[in-house]
């Protein structure tokens, strides 16, 4: 979005989402869903909406009703009903209290915030804007129910809410009156907090006052490349000839946290952030058309020359990865994971598969693109924790393609395998993990309708991939098992890994739930008939 565009933040980002930069002919989601229903013959003759509950796993269409049989049922509560105005709602017997605000002091220096006189300075000391991801990481020998860290994610910044009078002051023009020292209050609002967080003497949790372990991380926060991208050429800048430090992290969206404690935070709409235009004959030019760069959001390239790609043609490179912080030690450098691949990081689930390998689920969260698994190649040792602290830099990234008879494979992004070659301009295994769209392209990954999230099941070690929307579909491709031209509201789906085995190389897959609402035919959204208007 250039300086003159009308949108705000949040519009371009989730705009950002929805255009799709996949030029590969690899099937869609919904031309795999097509197929697959075709050849089960579930769908046939004339289509309706009751003929589409078939392609919905029994466990969505009876777990509801389970669920209320069950008389120790815990969410037994009156539902809040469905709706969107000013107000913040809560069932019956509970309660919602602001933890911390934009600008609240995280360290001990933090000066009172005063949103009319606004610093860099100050910023970097003050919780930062818009959060994304929470995660609670427990303190040892605490109770944790009673005491804890809680790491955010300060994902983008809305300049027409942050600053006084700055928004469009014609009527046309966004943010025209943006400054070198406003460029840098966005800065430090962007990256994450660390907190420490203990509940009072009448049950409410508080932020807890000078603690050690507090700890402000922005766009600026020197960090380490890791894994085998760093140090590449491709990584090399005027500022970093080294290829293995950067400034900071960007749009951080979710995480995760580690088994050994670590926070996982994702870079995912990076490519806003830089301005300026790439020759076509750039080396880079291809890799940055599939990634959207340069997006022209933010007008800090005008005074920090990282982010004009005209100038540092590399820095983008640097962004779009998944940043490993040990949330204990507020000395300690984070470290980007190269390891695990580059692209709109949604999501960051771990878990210790049962050969003790780390797995880790992650999205590319925009319309048409893929769905990622790293699985470690060391295995995770519970009683050393810094033998866990770089596990992430070793390992095989793979990329999920959806099979029409219901089974799905892991596809290796391996250097020297398939078309992962010199000839298709993959000199090493880190230009596999700087161009993991295309790579992915190339392995004929499924186009997916834009993965937010991917959580599992730890009893039962089922996955969970949930997909926003893909309101690019058109009328005339409706087919018989995709009912739904502009599709808004997105569906699930459940994956199982054999044994409960999460490094296999094929898992079956199932579509849960297609969302919306039921009571209107034309959505075709199926789910429990046991889920109410509100639910």
């Amino acid at each position: 979005m250039s300086q003159e565009h009308s949108f705000t933040r949040a519009q371009a980002c989730d705009a950002s989402e929805d255009i799709g930069r996949n030029p590969s002919a690899n099937p869609t989601l919904g031309d795999v869903i097509a197929a697959r229903f075709r050849r089960r013959d579930i769908l046939k003759g004339a289509l309706g909406v009751a003929a589409i509950a078939a392609t919905v796993s029994p466990l969505a269409l009876r777990v509801a009703n389970e669920a209320r049989a069950d008389n120790g049922f815990r969410f037994d509560f009156k539902e809040v009903a469905a709706g969107v105005d000013e107000k913040h709602y809560v069932a019956e017997g509970y309660d919602a209290d602001v933890l911390i605000r934009w600008g609240d002091p995280v360290l001990p220096e933090a000066p009172a915030f005063d949103p009319r006189r606004q610093t860099a300075s100050a910023q970097k000391l003050q919780f930062g804007y818009n959060n994304d991801y929470l995660g609670f990481v427990p303190l040892p020998g605490e109770n944790p129910s009673r005491r804890g860290l809680l790491v955010v994610n300060h994902e983008y910044t809305n300049e027409e809410l942050m600053f006084p009078g700055l928004g469009r002051q014609d009527g046309k023009t966004a943010f025209a009156g943006m400054t070198e020292e406003l460029a840098g209050v966005e800065k430090a609002a962007h990256g994450g907090s660390v907190l420490e967080i203990a509940r009072d003497a009448a049950g409410k949790w508080r932020v807890v006052k000078g603690s050690k372990y507090a700890r402000r991380i922005d766009a600026d926060t020197p960090m380490q490349i890791s894994g085998p991208a760093a140090g590449h050429d491709r990584m090399k800048t005027k500022a970093d000839p080294s290829g293995r430090r950067v400034l900071g992290m960007l749009n951080n969206c979710a995480g995760g946290i580690t088994p050994w404690g670590t926070w996982l935070s994702c870079e995912e709409n990076f490519h806003g952030y830089f301005l300026g235009r790439l020759d076509d004959a750039h080396p880079e030019a291809r890799n940055y058309r599939r990634y959207g760069v340069p997006g022209n959001w933010q007008a800090w390239g005008k005074w920090d020359e990282r982010f004009d790609v005209a100038k540092e043609p590399n820095e983008a490179n640097r962004f779009g990865w998944i940043v490993e912080i040990d949330p204990f030690d507020p000395a300690s450098t984070p470290k980007k994971r190269t390891a695990l691949g580059r692209f709109k990081h949604e999501g960051a689930f771990v878990l210790v598969n049962k050969d003790n390998r780390v797995v880790v689920y992650s999205g590319d969260d925009e319309r048409f693109d893929y769905v990622y698994r790293f699985v470690s190649a060391r295995p995770y040792d519970p009683n050393n924790r810094a033998a866990n602290m770089d596990l992430l830099d070793e390992g095989t990234l793979e990329v999920a393609r959806y099979n029409t008879d219901g089974s799905m494979d892991w596809l290796p992004l391996v250097h020297g395998k398939g078309p992962l070659t010199d000839a298709n301009g993959f000199a090493s295994q880190a230009d596999i993990l700087i161009e993991t769209r295309r790579a992915a392209d190339l392995l004929g990954a499924t186009k997916m309708d834009r993965p937010e999230d991917i959580e599992a099941n730890l009893q039962t070690g089922k996955v969970y991939l949930i997909l926003t929307n893909n309101s690019s579909r058109k009328p005339d491709a409706v087919d018989a098992a995709n009912p739904r031209p502009v599709n808004k509201f997105g569906h699930i789906i459940e994956m199982t890994p054999p044994d409960g085995d999460h490094a296999a190389a094929r898992y079956t897959w199932e579509i849960l739930v297609k969302c919306g609402d039921p009571a209107v035919a034309a959505v075709g959204a199926t789910f429990s008939s046991a889920t109410t208007k509100d639910g």
